[in-house]
Parts: C-alpha cells; structure tokens; sequence
C-alpha cells in the first residue's frame, strides 16, 4: 500500500496579470499544504493565463513567467506541485507544465497535442512537441530536462496528459500504462459547454480503468479573458470509479480538492510487470525525498450534475461577475424593454449578485467590489443594476408593466422615459430634407429601426454616469438573420445572449419563474416576442417577420454547424411544416444569413456555450460578401 493524499485544484486567473495570478496559486499551495496535500495538480498555463493570444509572442511573458515559477517554487515545501506556463525552448513556444517537488523545479513536460479546432488556436502560438523527445533547457545558471517525461517520487510514478493530450486517440496515457504509471495528472484549460461534464467524467473515469491508474483533472474557474467561461471543474478517479468531483462554477478565487488513495492498489491488476520499459519514448525521472503517509480519510462526496438550465444560470452568472470585476465595471446597465431577452439578461444580472454573496459572504464580496464605491447599507442590486423603458407610441403597457415589475422584483434600480418627441423629431428632420412624408407602406425598416437606435445615446449616457457594463440582448436566433437594429439595440459592450438560440430563452424564462422563483416573469412568460416597433394595429410577432423559432433554430444548426445546402436543409427537415411554407423558411434564412455577416463582425463580445456559437472572432467564419446561394435556392424551388 502507498496512501497519498492527492488534490486538484481550479484557479480564477486573468491573461497578463502575473501578480494576482501568482497570488491565487501561492494561496492554493497553502491551503493544500494546510491540508496535507502530498500531490497538487494546478491548472494549464495558470501562470500566464491561457488566454493571452499573441501576447504569448512577448518576450517579457515567458520571462515573467519564469520568474513567478521561481516565486511560487519557494512555497513549496514538502509538497510536489505541477503548474502551467509558456516556455520557449530553441527560438519555439512550448506550451509546458513545470514539475516542482519540495522548492525545487525537477523538469518540464511539453504538451503534445495542441487545440486548434473551435475556439482554440493554441497553433498559431505554441509548437507540438515530439513523442519521446527530452531535450535540456538552460535558464540562467540552472538545466532543467523538458519534454517527455515521467516522474518517480518515493517509488510513486506520475505521468502527464495536458488537456487536449487527453482527448486523441494516441494519447501520452497508452504510454504510461505501458511503463506503469500509478498517477495520472492532467491540467486543463477547457471551456464550458452545455453538458461537457458528463463527457469529461465519462474520460477520466474510463481512463483511469482502462490505464489502471489514479486520474486527476483539474481546470481553470471563470471568465478568463472575456468570452470563454471555465466551469472549473476537478474530477479524481481510480480503477474506473469516479471517487471525487468539485461543485462548479465558483465565484471564489480557487477550490482545492484533496482526496486520500492508496496509489499501489491497482499494480497487481497491470498487464505488465512494475519494470520501466526503456524502449518507450518516454523519460522517467527518479527523485530522491518522500511522499508523506496519510491516514486514510473516506471519500469527499460526488456532486450532482446540474440542469441545463442551472448549466446557463452558473455559467452565464459566473461570467458576468468576472467580466465585470476584471473590467472594473461598476455593475450593469440594461435598456430592460420587458421582452425575453432583456429580461433574461436583468435576471442572470440580479442572480449574479445574488450568488457571488451567497457564497462568498457579503464580506468577502464588499471587499471585491471595493472599487465600486458601494454603500453597504443599501441593496448590492439597486446600486449595481441600473435599467431603463424607454417608450415611444409604439411602446405598450404590457411591456411596460413587464419590464417594471420585473425590475421591482429583482430590486433594480429602474427608470422609465418617454422618448416619443425624440422620435417624431428624426422624423421631421427627414421628412424636412425629402420633402415627403415618411409612411410605413414605403419606409418601414426606416421607421422601425429609428426606435432602436435613438435608445441607445440615453443607455449609453446611464453607463457612463454609473461607470457600469452596457449589455446588449441579442441572441444567437437573431444574430443568424441579423435581425436587430445595428447601433440601435446592438449597442453595448457585451452580449450575454449571443450563445443561446431564441426558444431556449424562452423555455429558461419559464424555468426561471419557477425555479428561481421570479414571480413577475409571469408578465414576459405571457407574452409572444414582439420588437414593438410597429403601430399596435399591426399586431407586430417576432416570428411573424421571420418564422417560428424552432423552424429557424433548427435550419441554423443545419445550415451553419452542419454546412447543409439550402436543398439538403428542405430534404432533412421536410415534414415540419408545409412544404411551401419550408422553401420560404429556408430561403428567408440563407437570404438573411447571407446578407448579415457585416452584422455578426460587429455584434459585442459574447460567451461561448456551446459549439453551436456564430462569433465569427472566435468560432464561426463566413465571408461579408458571397453569392447567396442563389443557384442552390432556385434548385430549391424547382422541388415538387
């Protein structure tokens, strides 16, 4: 037997900001240490953070790095430590774990397989490195073996798969069953995405049966850089039994796993015998010094999975909190039209606050806040959620009622302005210029999109008074079509919104009422989505100026995640509705697709939720100018 008490952990960090950085894993080394932690797995480039872009190309970050490994090298002693950071090794970026056992570095890993599907471009940046290749890295004075290795301590070994090592199918984990590795330590940076839980536990658990070992992941916590959101999560198995896993999504700075094993339990059940095979590209470090015994501890309890709907309160919570403390936004300012998405957007706001102080203590988050300037006598969401109905002839009192109740409800700080004399004077204006009357027979995109756009000077000036984050409510229904008022209801620094289709929101608002609970989401649950841009006589729906959402939901992920045609999409989807109605569905939805990119390039920054999202900054690239799928469409039409 061979008890060891081993921890992963998950750290807030920020791109650049190497002191906090450094602050938040000397204080997790700490803490372990309290605990009597023997092996600490902290997360990928957690030194840097992960999200550093071509900042990665600076020389001063690779050397700043290193220093702050130097640093937290110091605090650990007694304890094993590996920590992420960028190294460049012979004029190439590496991207690499430092190996740090009792104060001293002992070697670095290099990460094999680099991700650059999706969102990532890890290689634009980093170089893969070679199976099997060791090469030694000089800094200053020292030598420090780097590349593919193994490491023994007290006759315990431990090899590394990081993050994407994981997820290939020849993966450093077939090795290391191969020279018989107990310990298994994978440091992440994964996004978040709808349901990616229940895939991760699903590899580690599955992983550490099929490589008869002791597997632990650990990831970084929260809004990092601005759109992907880490759910932190920490997941520890043995032999095919998932033995611990964290709550997510915390708002705290760090979480510290620990969990106690015995290491040796499953040697007697490896194919091969306890002998290192020197044929494997892989090195084997053999350390002098010893892992502590621990008594064994029963342990930690697994923690549920979450909803889908407790997925997108956490995650969009947890990102907005960090979008804003590392922005130094004071609080959030929302034009609240009492619709769905404005309404969604008050409440992930709201809920925020309400969470953060739930967990940290209204203290702790005071102390966060500190640079807000809040009074502690007053309600933490009057004075950071501020927002505003703004109401032309249009407007209506459903909406009106909605958006204030709701706001009430949530203990927003809410204003209503009538803005009808500002409209009627753009409306002058033109009409002066053109000699003409504006009609909405001849001018209706004219008309509609005035409204939206003469909102948002005054928004604008409630965000600059308050110091706050102007969100925008766009969501991703709407950004495939294009179907908002570019400068007008686009206007914000970011879009909470943009990753979710228009029916999920609706189904989360019902949810929501319930769950939460949020009785005035009643109002908005009522009512069928209407921009309210038209006179009331034109009895105005969303979905009757584009289609149902769940038929336009259901093209864009055919269309756009798929790459279907315009003919394959009526193929697939015909039944759905009648086929007449289908062409026009899908002709709407390429010709507006099509005709919108210029839109979806300027829309704000927006979370990434799933692989679904239409960002074309981070994920989802298409041309501002093409042919329409012209040709496509009248073969379309010619289907009987």
């Amino acid at each position: 037997m061979k008890i060891v008490k081993i921890a992963g952990a998950c750290l807030n960090q920020t791109p650049l900001d190497f002191r906090g950085n450094t602050r938040n894993i000397i204080s997790a080394i700490d803490e372990a240490k309290l605990r009597e932690v023997s092996i600490l797995c902290l997360p990928e480039l957690a030194i840097s953070g992960y999200g550093c872009e071509d900042a990665f190309f600076s020389e001063y970050v690779t050397e700043r790095s290193f220093k702050a490994l130097e640093e937290i090298a110091t605090v650990c002693d007694g304890i094993t430590v590996c920590v992420g950071l960028p190294l460049v090794y012979e004029n190439c970026l590496y991207n690499t774990v430092a190996m740090i056992h009792d104060t001293e570095i002992i070697g670095f890993v290099a990460k094999q397989e680099l991700a650059g599907d999706g969102i990532y471009y890890e290689p634009r940046w980093f170089k893969s490195w070679e199976t099997g290749q060791i090469a030694i890295f000089k800094w200053k004075d020292e030598m420090y073996e780097l590349g593919d290795l193994l490491f023994e301590i007290d006759g315990v070994r431990i090899g590394f798969e990081i993050c994407e090592d994981a997820w290939n199918g020849e993966r450093p984990a077939q090795r290391h069953y191969l020279n018989n590795v107990d310990v298994i330590l994978n440091p992440s940076a994964s996004n978040f995405a709808f349901g990616k839980t229940h895939t991760r536990a699903a590899l580690v658990t599955e992983t550490s049966r099929a490589y008869s070992c002791t597997y632990v992941y650990s990831n970084l916590l929260g809004n990092e850089a601005g759109r992907i959101i880490f759910d932190g999560e920490i997941l520890i198995a043995q032999g095919g039994k998932l033995l611990a896993r964290n709550e997510r999504f915390s708002f705290k700075d760090y979480q510290i796993l620990p969990i106690t094993v015995d290491v040796f339990a499953l040697r007697t059940k490896k194919k091969k015998s306890f002998n290192f095979d020197p044929e494997l590209p892989t090195a084997l470090l053999d350390l002098e010094g010893t892992l502590p015994l621990i008594a064994f501890e029963p342990h930690p309890p697994v923690s549920p999975y979450e909803s889908k709907e407790e997925e997108f309160l956490c995650a969009e919570t947890l990102g907005l909190f960090d979008y804003m403390l590392k922005s130094k936004s004071r609080g959030f300012a929302l034009s609240l039209s009492g619709g769905a998405d404005s309404s969604a957007c008050a409440v992930l706001c709201a809920k925020t606050f309400e969470r953060a102080e739930e967990e940290l203590g209204k203290k702790k988050l005071m102390e966060k806040l500190s640079y807000a300037g809040l009074n502690p006598q007053k309600g933490i969401v009057s004075q950071m959620l501020t927002c505003v109905y703004q109401a032309t002839e249009n407007s209506g009192n459903q909406t009106l009622e909605s958006a204030r109740e709701l706001a009430k409800g949530l203990g927003a700080t809410f204003y209503q302005w009538e803005v009808e004399h500002i409209h009627q004077s753009y409306i002058k204006l033109l009409e002066g210029s053109l000699e003409r009357d504006l009609t909405w027979e001849k001018d209706d995109i004219t008309l509609q999109n005035i409204q939206a756009r003469l909102r948002a000077p005054g928004i604008w000036m409630v965000a600059n008074i308050f110091n706050s984050l102007l969100l925008t409510t766009s969501n991703r229904s709407e950004a495939a079509v294009g179907y908002a008022t570019m400068d007008g209801d686009t206007a914000g620094g970011l879009a909470p919104l943009a990753g979710v289709d228009k029916a999920y929101l609706r189904k989360w608002l019902v949810w929501a009422e319930k769950a939460l609970p949020i009785p005035e989401l009643r109002f908005v649950n009522q009512m069928q989505p209407t921009a309210e841009l038209r006179p009331s006589e034109f009895l105005q729906t969303d979905e009757d100026d584009l289609m149902p959402y769940p038929i336009l939901d259901a093209i864009q992920k055919l269309a756009v995640l798929e790459y279907r045609s315009p003919v394959e999409c009526f193929h697939l989807l015909k039944g759905v509705c009648p086929d007449i109605s289908l062409k026009k569905y899908i002709r709407r939805f390429f010709t507006l697709w099509c005709r919108n990119q210029w839109k979806r390039e300027r829309y704000a920054p927006s979370f990434h939720l799933d692989d679904e999202n239409l960002d074309p900054r981070s994920f989802c690239r298409y041309p501002i100018l093409n042919g329409g799928y012209s040709e496509n469409l009248a073969e379309m039409d010619r289907i009987e």
